[in-house]
Formats: structure tokens, C-alpha cells, sequence
């Protein structure tokens, strides 16, 4: 308190100092910043280094960061790497947020499983590019060529993969045992967000596959 009140008399004091010695305003200058209060700096400081603050605060994130970020809040078995059978590219379940994925496993001998995608096949032809079509064989061990053949020989043209080990588990654990039973034709949907369906079972006909596509949309 006494340090405040006993700056104006110091200024007015040093002014009266220089107007009488004639020296210039100058000198007056430097008496007077050495009077300053010595949290004047500190305030200025702190009021620029706020806003430095701020500015960072404020930075986007890139999207590369993003992408991270949705792939963290993914399950696991949609972060699984797949092989496409037919083109030999990689991909997971998770890479095709926007939009919608019917994801139906199966097997190369079941006889439901043909039934079931040639239903696929109808429903497939009424949509458009926003859904996406996955089917993946229970059959572990085999050969991707075989695999693409059993597509191209049936006329599906779309994504086929051998299921590792380990997403087979995954799946298993996520929707129960029954996703491993290739005649009971199990299958769901991927929306868009990333969230999914309950495992539905049993050979649904086009329609049906194309209303239940429609419903998970949003």
C-alpha cells in the first residue's frame, strides 16, 4: 500500500527534476521505468502469453490424428487385417465407416450358404455403391484361390476373404457360437458409424436383405 501511494509523488517529482535541468525527456524516460511497478511487465506478459495459450488450445487436429482417434473406438475384430481373395488387397471391417457393410460368414461346401448369397446377389443389384458386401469363410485354412474361385465360378462379385483365427474369435465372442455354423446362414450389418447389428440367422430372401440394409442406414 505504502509503495502505491508513494508513486505519483516519485513521477511528479522526476518530472520537476528534468524541467528545471533542462536535460530532455529522455532521462525523465528511464527515472519513470524505474518506478514502474514491477508487476506492470509480469501483467503484460502473462496477458500475451494467455493468448499464446489460447492459439494453441485452438489448433486443429489433422486427419491423419482423426482416423487414429476413430480407429481406437473401434472393436477389435473390425481392426483384424483381411485379404481379399479375388484382388489380393488388404482391408478390415472398420475401413468403410460412411458406409454400410452386410457382412455374412460362410463356407465354400454349405449349400445354405449358395442359397443365401444368391439372395445377396438380387438384394446387392438393388442398391447402391453406399453399401458394401463382405462375405467370410469359416474355413480357416483355405487358400484364397479357392476362395475366388468358388465366387467367380457363382457369379458373386463381391469382397470375399478367408477368416483368420483370430477375428473368427472375435465374431464369436461379440455374437455367441452361432456365427460359426456356416448352414445357418449368420449374418449383420455394419452401419456407418461403425456400430452394428444383432446376428440375424436363416436364409433371408433379397426383400428382406435389402429392408433390413435400408433400416440400419439411418
Amino acid at each position: 500500500m505504502m509503495k502505491r501511494f508513494l508513486i505519483p509523488f516519485a513521477l511528479i517529482f522526476i518530472h520537476l527534476l528534468a524541467a528545471c535541468s533542462g536535460s530532455g525527456g529522455a532521462e525523465a524516460n528511464r527515472a519513470e521505468a524505474a518506478v514502474m511497478p514491477e508487476t506492470a511487465g509480469s501483467e503484460m506478459m502473462g496477458d500475451s502469453s494467455g493468448e499464446a495459450m489460447d492459439d494453441a488450445s485452438n489448433e486443429g487436429i489433422d486427419d491423419d490424428m482423426m482416423d487414429e482417434m476413430s480407429a481406437d473406438m473401434l472393436p477389435a475384430w473390425q481392426t483384424i487385417a483381411l485379404t481379399n481373395a479375388v484382388t489380393g488387397e488388404s482391408f478390415t471391417l472398420g475401413d468403410f465407416q460412411g458406409k454400410t457393410v452386410f457382412v455374412e460368414p460362410m463356407a465354400t461346401w454349405c449349400s445354405n450358404c449358395r442359397a443365401q448369397q444368391g439372395e445377396v446377389r438380387k438384394a446387392k443389384a438393388q442398391l447402391g455403391e453406399d453399401v458394401v458386401f463382405i462375405a467370410l469363410s469359416l474355413e480357416t485354412n483355405l487358400a484364397p484361390e479357392e476362395l475366388a474361385a468358388h465366387a467367380q465360378d457363382n457369379g458373386f462379385d463381391w469382397t470375399y476373404a478367408v477368416m483368420p483365427v483370430d477375428l473368427l474369435s472375435g465374431l464369436a465372442d461379440q455374437f455367441g457360437r452361432s456365427i460359426t455354423n456356416a448352414p445357418s446362414t449368420p449374418h449383420f450389418i455394419i452401419r456407418p458409424d461403425g456400430t452394428f447389428s444383432e446376428l440375424s440367422t436363416g436364409i433371408d430372401p433379397a426383400g428382406t436383405i435389402v429392408t433390413k440394409i435400408q433400416a440400419e442406414q439411418g
